[in-house]
């Protein structure tokens, strides 16, 4: 903490992201929410015109099929410990090998993809919003998880240091 008045650490310059109950429940519901308005956005759809459509089609199928493989071996690499709510198990252990060495959140970030790419292939401007609004849902969310794992786990703080993607490795 600097000993210069007004300053503040540059981790308290944003406000922590609220709990929304005990182990993130209200986290979870708002995400099911989110995700049932993407996949319903389909319906909404209008259609790619005739010139571009295989190149949206195809970058929808990419980004779809990334994500999928990303959730999955997000998935996987929890075990156990896998839960739908931000707070940790609290007989899990702290999972940094396969996937997780890469990125910190990389079912979440498998979560973005797979949104976006839905959106793509239906051609779904709300779908391409929603999915915008899911990837700072995500991102807040593994905020608010990333205090409960650090508080969780002695190892947190330096996992976090070395691993410098936080949900989709190589990019963010």
């Amino acid at each position: 903490m600097s000993s210069v008045p007004g300053h503040r650490h540059s981790r308290d310059r944003h406000a922590e992201p609220p709990a929304l109950g005990a182990r993130g429940g209200g986290w979870v519901a708002a995400q099911v929410v989110l995700i049932g308005g993407i996949l319903l956005s389909a319906v909404v759809g209008l259609g790619w015109p005739a010139s571009v459509a295989p190149v949206f089609y195809a970058a929808g199928a990419v980004a779809l099929a990334a994500g999928a493989a990303l959730l999955v071996a997000g998935a996987i690499g929890l075990g156990s410990a896998l839960t739908p709510f931000p707070a940790p198990r609290s007989t899990g252990e702290l999972q940094t090998g396969g996937v997780y060495r890469l990125a910190r959140h990389p079912m979440y970030g498998g979560g973005i993809l797979i949104a976006l790419g839905w959106s793509a292939i239906f051609a779904t401007v709300v779908g391409l919003a929603l999915t915008l609004f899911l990837a700072v849902f995500a991102d807040l969310k593994s905020r608010r998880e990333e205090l409960w794992l650090e508080r969780h786990y002695a190892g947190y703080a330096a996992y976090r240091s070395r691993t410098r993607h936080r949900l989709i490795p190589f990019v963010w």
